[in-house]
């Protein structure tokens, strides 16, 4: 695990205002993903997973759209560009005078700004997440204690990449896969996760706004029905009680198992089990960033400004580097009656 990262106190506590919303409170577990070294038997983002050695790697066998891509990359081009983007950083940082880029960085830019050749076909399948249940609670089959989520780093029917899923008793895994296939080229650097050492945290989430009744939604933008606060102290945080409670009293932004689903830009949509029918549970949100200008009472503790360079990432909050159709999250839902059932993405 990463060192601890804290979610400050919310603004006010909601229930005393609105006790509807008490019995729907939910716990979340805010991941905190942080740039990280992380093995095989650490739960982490883009690391390496416990797979095992006689186990044949996943693939997609979907065509891919060329037009998708501006200019494919392979995943260590990728890796290449954004050591050169940290490193010229924190050289600027330390001297403001320095260059922008030094010769071998130049020739790393001259050589991998054409792209690579286009590649259509079987395409190995990139690790997104890992998560062992002693570390982080999430919805896991009586069989298993370990989830590994993966994607294809390509668009599909939606503008973002298809997950996959797999679930495993890591106990039985006693030779592991030393070095899994990539694919030779990715849609998006976007698609590629930089190495994350997760610091788990809970949290309550209460529901989106578009998940409760029209009565308590206009209960919730009613101001005088928030009189007991002082609206020069909720106006540090939004410009109306409505926008305050959707922002910093509801659903925690970033990357998170469990909790509630954050809804944007679209309403509630159908989350039933196609195969059973039963409504889906949130499982994981893959976040494009942990925070933005609106949630700022959510960023971390420690993530509070400090002298020095902020880690690539950090002014954002992306420190996956990971961008999901210009800032969006894909929150993947499974089956509460089995989570072998088909799961579902949710573009939010």
């Amino acid at each position: 695990m990463n060192a601890t990262y804290t979610t400050p106190p919310r603004p006010f506590d909601v229930t005393p205002l609105f006790p509807q919303l008490a019995p729907l409170a939910r716990t979340a577990t805010r991941l905190h993903p942080r740039p990280g070294s992380p093995t095989v038997h650490d739960s982490s983002a883009g690391g390496p997973l416990l797979w095992p050695a006689d186990e044949p790697w996943p693939h997609c066998d979907e065509p891919h759209d060329s037009r998708a891509s501006q200019v494919p990359r392979s995943p260590d081009d990728v890796r290449i560009l954004r050591r050169d983007l940290a490193a010229a950083t924190e050289r600027l940082h330390l001297d403001p005078g320095a260059p922008e880029a030094t010769p071998e960085e130049r020739a790393n830019w001259e050589r991998l700004k054409e792209g690579r050749p286009w590649f259509d076909g079987p395409t190995p399948l990139l690790p997104v997440a890992q998560l062992y249940a002693r570390d982080i609670p999430f919805p896991c089959p009586p069989d298993a204690d370990l989830l590994q989520v993966m994607w294809c780093p390509f668009d599909h029917e939606m503008a973002h990449p298809k997950t996959a899923l797999f679930w495993r008793s890591s106990a039985t895994v006693t030779d592991v896969l030393d070095a899994p296939p990539e694919p030779p080229i990715v849609q998006d650097g976007w698609y590629l996760p930089e190495p994350c050492l997760f610091s788990p945290e809970q949290v309550t989430d209460y529901p989106h706004p578009s998940e409760l009744s029209n009565e308590l939604r206009d209960q919730l933008d009613d101001a005088s029905r928030w009189a007991t606060i002082d609206p020069a102290q909720y106006n540090a945080y939004a410009d109306d009680p409505g926008e305050l409670y959707l922002n910093n009293l509801c659903t925690a932004p970033g990357w998170k198992t469990g909790g509630w689903t954050r809804w944007s830009p679209t309403d509630p949509v159908d989350r039933a089990c196609p195969e059973c029918g039963t409504e889906e549970v949130p499982l994981l949100t893959i976040a494009s960033s942990e925070w933005d200008g609106g949630s700022a009472t959510w960023i971390a503790e420690e993530d509070r400004p400090t002298p020095g360079p902020p880690p690539l990432g950090a002014r954002d909050g992306n420190f996956t580097l990971i961008d999901i159709a210009g800032g969006n999250n894909l929150q993947l839902h499974v089956c509460p009656s089995s989570p072998y059932h088909p799961h579902c993405e949710l573009l939010q």
